[in-house]
């Protein structure tokens, strides 16, 4: 009997509780969207940070997109390539490799040739020796073109404008065709009209001041020999070059007056030399005749850049004195084994310690990736957080969670919440200025 007078007070005790009290309240369609974007954009932030993971080494793994977006069109001519650095690693074997050191082009005066090889006849273009300005501004180099048509050739000198930094010799052995001017400098005659005739340039050497250029320009057939070598200088300060013309006019009209020699009906060439080491704006040449024996000598003649003033200087062949002012590198040697040993003992120590140091960066790197995931995640969380505390208040107070139908006791709530976090944060200026002003007080005293 008293246990069922017991239950009977406490069904009725329960029921004189609120129902509310023990009643949750339900998540409306606007919470529960809040949730499902929430949730939605911290799985997209997760894949961000798997997908950073996976690209720190890309693996080939990609969206349809991102392959659309590599396998578009690119225009090739405007991509710009860098030449190639090759590396050599720490397992290299020894080979051989040579050594090269600069040296002076013209030495001894007039000996630059062009070294055209059987080989010539199958590429059809022969790139020569190249010569660099005194100062390593700026290298020549000559180009041979071969016409099978007509088995004739034809020649060109190009610029290559060498780089600012690092040594002489870097710059040298660095300039590569692909860098030259467009524009020749100087040309012979492109046609193809005479059967077997060769027209080539070869380079001789700059002036002292490095604004002119000598050239010898060699005319001549496949079968019967040189006709004619001509003396031609061009001036980098004007852009221009000049056919010494004068220079032989002169020879042929000396020796005809002296001699009664007619050059003309006879075999004869010069060879420049380069330009005078007391008069740097003359150039000098050795003049030789042809009669089938010993070549006869014709005497050292110079001539102005312009070809003025034309001179005899003498007959004999070490009475002259000559600048030589252009470079050019040339092999000097190969590189030792035992110092491609010490070379790879270096590459060994150097790649392990790289190894390690990229394994340690490695590491760093996904320690931040992670550490930006969690605290965007945080961050993420915590803006959620405050966004269902406004849920909770607008519903505590009648109204919904559509904040533009928020009723007018919300927006004052949110104001009054602002309100005092103002107070606050001026109550908490207020206390770092009040110690500033101690602090500097307590300077002064000092």
């Amino acid at each position: 009997m008293r246990k069922r007078i017991f239950l009977l007070t406490a069904a009725v005790l329960i029921s004189s509780i609120s129902v509310d009290a023990f009643s949750f309240k339900k998540k409306d369609a606007r919470q529960r969207e809040a949730e499902y974007v929430h949730n939605v954009l911290k799985q997209e932030e997760k894949e961000k940070y798997e997908r950073k993971k996976l690209d720190y080494k890309p693996s080939g793994l990609m969206t349809v997109e991102e392959y659309e977006a590599l396998s578009t069109y690119k225009d090739k001519s405007q991509d710009k390539i860098e030449i190639p650095k090759v590396e050599k690693g720490s397992d290299m074997k020894y080979v051989p490799q040579p050594t090269y050191r600069i040296v002076r082009y013209n030495d001894p005066p007039g000996s630059p040739e062009l070294n055209i090889s059987k080989k010539f006849y199958q590429l059809r273009q022969y790139n020569g020796q190249g010569i660099a300005s005194p100062d390593f501004s700026i290298m020549v180099y000559p180009v041979v073109y071969y016409y099978p048509n007509s088995a004739s050739t034809a020649s060109d000198l190009f610029i290559i404008q060498l780089e600012q930094d690092g040594t002489n010799l870097s710059k040298l052995l660095r300039a590569n065709v692909k860098k030259r001017l467009p524009d020749p400098i100087v040309s012979t005659e492109k046609s193809i009209d005479n059967l077997s005739a060769f027209r080539t340039l070869t380079p001789i050497d700059f002036s002292e001041d490095g604004t002119k250029l000598l050239i010898k320009e060699k005319i001549g057939s496949s079968h019967d020999g040189i006709w004619k070598t001509n003396a031609i200088v061009y001036d980098f300060d004007t852009q221009t070059s000049y056919n010494l013309v004068e220079l032989r006019d002169s020879i042929i009209y000396y020796w005809k007056e002296r001699e009664g020699l007619d050059l003309d009906e006879a075999r004869w060439d010069i060879y420049p030399l380069g330009f005078l080491k007391d008069e740097p704006h003359r150039i000098a040449a050795y003049a030789y005749a042809y009669t089938g024996g010993k070549p006869i000598f014709l005497g050292i003649w110079s001539v102005d850049c312009h070809g003025e003033q034309t001179r005899l200087m003498s007959f004999d062949l070490d009475n002259i004195e000559l600048s030589v002012n252009g470079f050019k590198v040339v092999q000097d040697g190969v590189v030792k084994p035992t110092v491609l040993e010490q070379e790879e003992k270096a590459l060994k120590r150097t790649e392990k310690m790289q190894a390690k140091a990229a394994k340690e960066k490695e590491k760093a790197d996904f320690k931040q990736m992670e550490q930006e995931y969690k605290e965007k995640i945080k961050q993420m969380d915590a803006e959620f957080k405050e966004q269902t505390k406004d849920f909770k208040k607008q519903q505590n107070i009648g109204g919904t969670t559509t904040f533009n139908e928020a009723p007018t006791e919300f927006r004052e709530v949110k104001i009054k919440e602002l309100q005092k976090d103002i107070a606050k944060g001026e109550k908490e200026l207020e206390k770092q200025l009040k110690y500033i002003q101690k602090l500097d007080k307590e300077l002064q005293k000092l």
